[in-house]
């Protein structure tokens, strides 16, 4: 990974952005550290998040991984944000681990977050097995494998978890949230055949209504030093919208990239944005009443203007109350038999041809990462975390439907609830029972079997409310 050079840049970034120490803020207050990483694969490394290989040819903006360590008391927390389409449980439970060996964090409260980016790495997945045993059958090695990426990933995160330990300070937090229209849209549709489709293409005349809402709440957490000044350290944002705005095979951290931009300009040149990626399974940036796409750069900008007009309204938080809770419910798995399996060992060969349909060639490639995956039931682990009697965060994995997001918000006794997607595991798609009813896309991608993100959400829901509680 151009290893030396790489992990220069990253010492810099990373120095760049540790939190001043400031005077001690009592026995009882919060301290927060921060650190930033790069995490940038090679040129050249394939690329995610389509159904065909996609070799890198540059960088538009680097990818990073930031890492917000918190301690009251005996608490101690730390999630970490990465600029890459998902992370593998391989890779979380080593990382986990390591940090957990390192810091003394439990591994149980450190939370890993991809934020869904289309424009970084394929690293892992059944896809990339395919691609990787290919050129490997063909050359003898993977040429476009020249790091072992996945344990590069593993050591950029505990390196900046254990540097954002290392630069713990007091810190205050302001709160609340924001609503943004105009930016999210459902994108699975009713259509006048009496289907589910989704992405049905813009002014579709067989266009009836969306299948679902959208999730316009934007959460907000400001960081900011306890001496009094008005700059910002860190913002954690909340939103449900895909990281898929981008497109091409430049390495991009899409549109938080210019979020953080934004948010720069007002709140001081220096804050790191903390993105968690909402729920937005079934949410992305095409209005299909207009011929013209948002553009990447108008997304960002839109969304942290937002979030600094809200600055004013957002509420201090006088009594942190720092907790971490976890669970892991078994869902079971969709099953397949010997001829299915074999069927799609042979046609995912044809994924990114015209040999196959577009959904035949998602389903081979889900049949093979059920398979990959083993036994008959798949862990997803929920935690939660809180930061004071008024807010708290959610991480969930998988790309997570907006209806099941919503869902843990109504019932959350937090007044302000952020619910990350994509922590921890990447097993696909969480749809509702009702989507699974409804058939399309997501549901043939998805590898659980209906009911399993109810489930998850009665295991959030369960510990909000037992941290609401306490």
């Amino acid at each position: 990974m151009n290893n030396a050079s790489i992990r220069t840049a990253a010492a810099a970034v990373a120095a760049a952005f540790l939190l001043q120490a400031v005077p001690d803020a009592g026995a009882a207050g919060l301290t927060a550290g921060l650190a930033v990483t790069d995490i940038t694969p090679p040129i050249g490394y394939r690329m995610s998040g389509y159904f065909n290989e996609r070799l890198s040819t540059g960088t538009l903006n680097p990818l990073r991984a930031k890492a917000i360590v918190l301690r009251q008391g005996d608490e101690r927390a730390a999630l970490v944000f990465c600029d890459i389409i998902g992370i593998s449980l391989d890779v979380s439970s080593r990382a986990r681990r390591q940090a957990a060996k390192k810091t003394g964090i439990p591994a149980a409260n450190i939370l890993i977050a991809a934020t869904h980016s289309h424009t970084g790495p394929l690293y892992f997945t059944a896809l990339r097995k395919h691609f990787h045993d290919t050129a490997v059958a063909k050359h003898g090695h993977d040429p476009c494998e020249k790091v072992d990426y996945a344990s590069e990933l593993v050591a950029n995160v505990v390196k900046v978890i254990a540097q954002a330990d290392a630069a713990a300070a007091p810190v205050r937090l302001e709160a609340g949230s924001a609503e943004q229209e105009g930016l999210s849209f459902n994108r699975r549709f009713h259509m006048k055949d009496g289907t589910v489709r989704f992405n049905p293409g813009s002014l579709n005349p067989d266009i009836v209504r969306p299948a679902g809402p959208i999730d316009p709440k934007v959460g907000i957490v400001f960081f900011r030093e306890v001496d009094g000044e008005r700059d910002a350290v860190a913002a954690m944002v909340n939103f449900a919208l895909h990281l898929d705005t981008v497109g091409g095979t430049k390495y991009a951290a899409d549109y938080p990239f210019y979020a953080e931009q934004a948010l720069r300009q007002k709140q001081g040149n220096q804050l790191v944005l903390l993105f968690g990626t909402g729920t937005c399974g079934d949410i992305n940036h095409f209005d299909v009443t207009k011929k013209d796409r948002l553009q990447t750069d108008y997304i960002g900008r839109t969304l942290g203007a937002t979030v600094n007009a809200t600055t004013r309204s957002l509420k201090t938080v006088t009594e942190p109350a720092l907790a971490a809770r976890s669970e892991v419910v078994e869902v079971p798995l969709q099953r397949y038999g010997p001829d299915q399996i074999a069927w799609a060992r042979e046609n995912i060969k044809k994924v990114g041809t015209s040999e196959l349909s577009f959904l035949k060639q998602v389903e081979a490639y889900k049949i093979l990462a059920i398979e990959m995956r083993g036994g008959r039931t798949i862990g997803l682990e929920v935690q939660v975390f809180r930061l004071s009697r008024d807010v708290a965060v959610v991480g969930l994995p998988g790309e997570v439907f907006v209806d099941l997001g919503l869902a843990i918000r109504r019932a959350s006794p937090f007044a302000t609830t952020l619910i990350i997607e994509l922590c921890q595991d990447a097993p696909g798609y969480i749809p509702t029972k009702k989507a699974f009813a409804e058939g399309s896309y997501e549901t043939v991608n998805s590898r659980i079997t209906p009911g399993g993100g109810e489930i998850m959400v009665e295991a959030a829901v369960r510990i909000l409310k037992e941290l609401g509680q306490q």
